[in-house]
């Protein structure tokens, strides 16, 4: 699986499970993590930076198309 794959997976990952979380539970605060995970997914499409990708980069990962 390539750095792009893994970025979206995990993203759509962490998303689902706090809004079902916050869905099934009283835990509303999850809420904060899916803004960040938003956010963090917004800038990333306008300047290319994802911690996450550096992180996988580092750890060995196949590079993709837009984390390369």
């Amino acid at each position: 699986m390539s750095i792009d794959r893994f970025v979206l997976a995990f993203a759509g990952t962490v998303v689902l499970a706090t809004v079902l979380i916050a869905l099934f539970t009283a835990q509303t605060w999850v809420l904060w993590i899916t803004a960040f995970v938003g956010a963090n997914m917004l800038q990333a499409a306008f300047t290319g930076f994802c911690p996450l990708a550096l992180i996988l980069k580092a750890m060995g990962v196949k590079p993709g198309v837009a984390f390369g």
